[in-house]
């Protein structure tokens, strides 16, 4: 069925029957779920490494450089916050649910990675005046996707 495509611009040779154009687009469409499944399974690879490590490692001194860039870059940049982390709602004991209804006990359904953030954030940026805020920051099909942590260093308003 590769030829089709080359008949297609020589008007001399017979047109092509449309049981060889139902046959040349179902290939397509296999090339294309094809291709999908293999984007998938990346995809999924990718999100089973992350997971793996945001449960079982310690937060890296990147990870940590990462976030004091993104907070000066929040500075440069004439902010107060910045969105500093973020990882799946499905990573919460309760898949986001106190973070998105901005329950008072949300840290306590923190797991690896952002528990550990959480902790460092209370042991050493509270106290010098920074704000941490947990938000999911998007629902794709109406569910809780991504939570955000945001540090802030606005001025305290009275």
């Amino acid at each position: 069925m590769a030829n089709i495509k080359d008949t297609a611009s020589d008007i001399n040779t017979p047109a092509p029957s449309a049981e060889q154009l139902r046959m040349a687009l179902l290939q397509e469409q296999m090339k294309e779920a094809d291709k999908q499944a293999k984007f998938q399974a990346k995809q999924n690879e990718a999100l089973t490494k992350f997971t793996d490590s945001f449960l079982k490692d310690q937060v890296s001194d990147d990870e940590v450089a990462m976030i004091r860039r993104l907070v000066m870059n929040a500075v440069k940049n004439g902010k107060y916050e910045a969105l500093v982390y973020s990882f799946p709602s499905e990573l919460c004991t309760d898949s986001g649910r106190a973070i998105n209804s901005a329950d008072p006990r949300w840290p306590e359904t923190l797991q690896g990675k952002a528990k550990q953030l959480y902790e460092r954030y209370q042991k050493n940026s509270k106290p010098q005046g920074y704000k941490l805020k947990a938000m999911v920051i998007n629902f794709p099909g109406g569910m809780p996707g991504d939570i955000g942590f945001f540090l802030n260093w606005a001025p305290h308003t009275k």
